[in-house]
């Protein structure tokens, strides 16, 4: 331990009162000099004790976050730092916290700050679509720099708003934070290993690095901080892309009829469900082997400068930057309907299909899919500021800050972010899946004879693959914020008040395209035309170490995209790549204007000390929505149930303006009702505004999934913003008491309710959208039904297509195969075909939800042992939750993100070695409401284990050993039922060896 006398001036006390109200007004190293003694404590327990220091002195319920050592921040990731925090829970990308859930609000519901400055987000979507997220990446973000993260679950005037879960801000280290004048260096160097590696380097690097430098005279100071980390990391696992839900009526949908031989035996049905009971059948099966790298970048440069006593001046400029690629075989089975064999349902509410067998019948042998898929991505955060303090006399002080972030994802990559590149094989004769377990067991019937373009030698070999449809999948997000903010203080005898006005503006512009190549097409029409080697054969059932594989079908491959688009773009002739016209191109642009008063007093109540902060805040917030959409062009019908949305050359401007404003009270007030017990009350209004999708102009379709010839109904989906949707509001109230009896020890018990309106919810409209028209329902396919009655040909998807393209064509309907007719022609829809009806989903504001748990937590020092533990446990309860038994026609409103979470840590700090072990648990939750359709997703309860260990040589060599998920959980995602497998992901463990030495 180190001592420091510090002097406390009217200066000084005039800003520890703006400290203790929460506004960031940054520490530089004259706030103090003589006159009262400091204990500097260092390592986890100085952390510790200063992370308490902040909970018990802030108004408001507010939990930190502290690395008293610079370069010792107890987590290698802010994210998972902060799932230790009561209330607190995170998502997960390949096994490391991204993103954070605040009391049942997830990521796009909280704000994100660094060092008080609204950080812009910038978020895209797996496996392409559009981004849509405001939701801020921790990944991004290195933690060797960060001093402190501060999460406020209570809101209060001085804060921007946005936040209805917490506000959670980010510092990082500022030159006049040091302890003393001069050079002070460090760097470290941690060796990664990663077990899940399959492809990349089993141990890879990342350095770090931190300069501080403070003149003699305190007037000059800057600090320079920068990381490298690279990653290779792979995981592997299952999934199922729909579950189609109908009530029974006795039948299979398009199932044999038993009346008509041609049409296959009947279905057997085991354990089936009653009349009008709730069934599920899945699509397909997808096994998939992913093998990821990322190198993380980041910097940051701080100057501060102090021309007098009574002004300070802070430039600083952040970035960061992750680079990222991912390498992906997917091996699927689809299954459709009138093609099942025997169905075994379990005993569910929700009936599933544990047990699914098919045979092909006339389409055999069927294919199966070996898709190849890449992601090529970048993420890029910059942000520059400028803060200005003036201690204009003892009693009042100002501070300007402005600064100007912006984040962008895009793509790495010629051929887009997300790119599929469709192979199979023609060697399916039957088919199934067994559902019975945690892991889905994928079964074939193997046949490489019946086709007679094969390898007929009973293994799936490179001869048996040819190539289908190329999707090249473009996204890019680039949202840019520029802030200023004027904030003033004035001392009082009791207190301080506090003002400020602000000006915000936010642009987010999100472009989205898919650029289709047919190459084989569906039906994999040119099997062994891929070059020698340019496949790696893979068996599948020993990548799955965790899971019982006995029966599945393992014979896979890898390959690289990139090898196989430039194969493709020669021998097809088309460019590699992504150049189709943007679908999305949309800017939401939001200008805020805000003033805030606040008031902060501190005083006795019949002897117990209190606090009370009080204040309103207004904003006025002026949206403008632009779109730039390529309108479609036509739904071409490609195949039996396959259909292509095809754009033109035509585009479209849209935009829409809307305001809104709203007036934010605070109150937190918080009184010593004995010796350090203190008991608090706290009221706030906040807002959290709708994600950058919900608020577009502009609407997108989706091609229908089957003939409505044959369905009798609108099949198409559409989704269309709303630019006038308004914030949701949230009435919050907090209730908490604190005991803190040692230097290091408290526990605490709180109580939090939120009431919150404007949930968006959808509209389901039924109508035509950009006169697109319906080639399935027209003359040429009423013709085509009848031809087909006239000749006794079951009526069908496959058999409606063909007759359509043969009738057209002059081509004569059995001089060609299914696959043949689906290779050769496209259907385009003409004058004469009807409007196309689509179910058009639109946000509306028209829901209301109360959210409310309690918060537990406890910490404790045992004496001079060395040994301390901290635990949390954090209920959340919400009174709208998803109805597995309900209509699947039925669009429904369900909270999500909603689980009870726990953390429990266990210390050790003693003669040089610091040692953590950290066990961290999240039950089940509901994570959306439309998985497909209708239809919910689960998270199940996930908990994870993670440690650290360090030992100090000297007081400037450390040397230090983690691991994140040492017991290897893994991650799973149902739907209404457990049965109903969504995902799952195979994890594993990762290590670091590390050294620091100080300079």
């Amino acid at each position: 331990m180190t001592h420091t006398i510090v002097k406390k001036t009217k200066i000084a006390t005039s800003l520890s009162l703006i400290l203790g109200s929460g506004l960031l007004f940054p520490v530089h190293a004259q706030e103090a000099k003589d006159d009262v003694e400091v204990i500097q404590v260092t390592g986890i327990r100085g952390s510790v004790q200063e992370s308490m220091g902040i909970k018990r002195d802030s108004s408001g319920v507010v939990d930190a976050i502290s690395a008293v050592d610079i370069g010792k921040f107890p987590d290698t990731n802010l994210a998972e730092s902060l799932q230790r925090i009561t209330g607190i829970s995170i998502s997960r990308n390949n096994g490391e916290g991204n993103q954070v859930t605040a009391r049942g609000f997830g990521p796009d519901f909280n704000m994100v700050t660094l060092n008080g400055r609204t950080m812009p987000g910038s978020a895209l979507p797996g496996g392409g679509g559009a981004p849509n997220s405001r939701a801020f990446d921790f990944s991004d973000l290195a933690s060797e720099s960060v001093r402190a993260v501060e999460v406020y679950k209570t809101g209060r005037a001085s804060i921007a708003t946005g936040g209805i879960g917490a506000s959670i801000n980010i510092r990082t280290a500022r030159p006049f934070d040091a302890p003393e004048t001069g050079f002070t260096a460090s760097v470290g160097a941690k060796a990664l290993a990663d077990t899940t590696n399959r492809v990349g380097d089993d141990v890879t690097p990342e350095v770090s690095g931190m300069i501080n430098f403070v003149s003699d005279d305190e007037k000059f100071g800057f600090t320079f901080s920068g990381s490298f980390q690279q990653r290779d990391s792979a995981s592997q696992g299952a999934f199922v892309n729909q579950w189609r839900v109908n009530p029974f009526d006795g039948s299979i949908p398009q199932s044999p009829d038993p009346s008509n031989p041609a049409s296959g035996d009947a279905v057997v049905l085991n354990n089936a469900p009653a009349m009008g009971q709730l069934f599920a059948i899945p699509s397909d099966l997808r096994y998939f082997m992913a093998d990821r790298e990322r190198e993380r970048t980041n910097a940051q440069l701080t100057f501060q400068y102090a021309p007098s006593d009574n002004m300070v001046a802070t430039l600083d400029y952040t970035y960061s930057k992750q680079d990222l690629f991912e390498a992906r075989a997917e091996q699927s089975i689809w299954m459709d309907d009138r093609y099942f064999t025997e169905l075994t349902f379990d005993d569910e509410t929700v009936k599933t299909p544990i047990h699914i067998t098919q045979e092909r019948r006339d389409l055999l042998p069927r294919d199966l899919g070996l898709a190849m898929q890449e992601l090529n991505q970048v993420n890029e955060n910059k942000s520059i500021g400028l803060n200005i303090e003036y201690f204009v006399n003892d009693d009042l002080t100002l501070e300007f800050d402005f600064h100007n972030s912006s984040a962008e994802g895009r793509p790495d990559a010629p051929y887009g972010t997300w790119t599929n590149f469709g192979l199979g094989a023609n060697v399916v004769r039957g088919q199934g899946a067994d559902f019975s377990g945690d892991f889905p067991i994928m079964l074939v019937d193997y046949d490489d004879v019946s086709r007679g373009n094969l390898n007929p030698n009973g293994v799936l070999d490179q001869a048996d693959v040819g190539t289908s449809i190329l999707d090249m999948n473009y996204s890019l997000q680039d949202t840019e914020i520029t802030q200023a903010r004027i904030d003033g203080a004035y001392a009082l005898d009791s207190g301080s008040v506090h003002f400020g006005i602000e000006s915000r503006s936010m642009e987010s512009t999100s472009l989205q395209s898919l650029t289709r190549h047919t190459m084989g097409n569906w039906g994999i029409e040119n099997p062994g035309e891929l070059p020698a080697g340019i496949l790696t054969p893979l068996d599948l059932a020993k990548e799955f170490s965790d899971f019982n594989t006995s029966g599945i079908f393992s014979q896979g491959f890898t390959g690289s995209v990139a090898e196989l688009g430039a194969f493709a773009a020669s021998e097809y002739g088309f460019n590699l790549v992504a150049d189709n016209p943007f679908a999305t191109n949309r800017t939401i642009k939001e200008d805020i204007t805000a003033v805030y008063f606040e008031i902060d007093l501190d005083g006795e109540l019949k002897g117990m000390p209190y606090n009370l902060l009080t204040g309103v805040r207004y904003e006025n917030t002026d949206v403008t929505s632009i779109a730039n959409i390529s309108l479609p062009s036509g739904i071409a019908w490609e195949g039996n149930n396959d259909f292509n949305v095809r754009f033109g050359s035509a585009m479209e401007d849209v935009s829409v303006d809307s305001s809104y404003d709203h007036i934010l009270p605070a109150l937190d007030f918080d009184i010593e009702v004995a010796e350090n017990m203190i008991a608090r009350f706290s009221y706030s209004k906040t807002i959290a505004r709708p994600t950058y999708n919900n608020l577009s102009a502009a609407a997108t379709v989706s091609p229908p999934s089957g003939p409505t010839l044959l369905t009798g109904g609108a099949t198409a989906t559409a989704s269309s913003g709303n630019p006038a949707l308004v914030p949701l509001e949230s009435d919050n109230l907090d209730l908490s008491f604190e005991y803190y009896f040692d230097e290091t020890s408290y526990v605490s018990v709180g109580f939090y309710d939120k009431r919150v309106k404007n949930f968006i919810g959808n509209e389901q409209v039924e109508e035509n959208i950009f006169g697109l028209r319906d080639a399935t329902a027209g003359p040429r396919a009423q013709a085509a039904a009848a031809e087909l009655e006239r000749l006794g040909i079951p009526l069908s998807d496959t058999t409606l297509f063909n007759m359509v393209a043969a009738m057209e064509n002059g081509v004569d309907y059995t001089s060609m195969t299914d696959e043949q007719f689906e290779a050769a022609y496209d259907v385009l829809p003409n004058a004469d075909d009807p409007l196309m009806t689509f179910i058009n989903s639109k946000p509306v504001n028209n829901r209301a939800a109360n959210i409310y748990g309690f918060e537990l937590a406890a910490q404790h020092f045992f004496g001079e042992s060395g040994f301390g533990v901290m635990g949390n446990y954090t209920t959340v309860t919400g009174d709208i939750g998803f109805d597995n038994n309900a209509d699947p026609s039925v669009t429904q409103f369900a909270l999500v993100g909603l689980s009870d979470t726990a953390n429990l840590i266990l210390m050790y700090e003693k003669e040089g070695i610091q040692a953590r072990i950290a066990y961290n648990w999240r039950d089940k939750f509901l994570d959306t409401t439309s998985q497909y359709v209708n239809e919910p997703g689960y998270t199940e309860a996930y908990s994870q284990i993670d440690f650290s260990v360090s030992y100090d040589f000297s007081e400037d060599l450390t040397v230090s050993l983690e691991g994140i998920n040492i017991t290897e959980e893994n991650a799973r995602r149902h739907g209404r039922t457990s049965a109903m497998l969504w995902r799952l992901d195979e994890l594993g463990a990762r290590y670091a060896v590390g050294v620091r030495y100080k300079f």
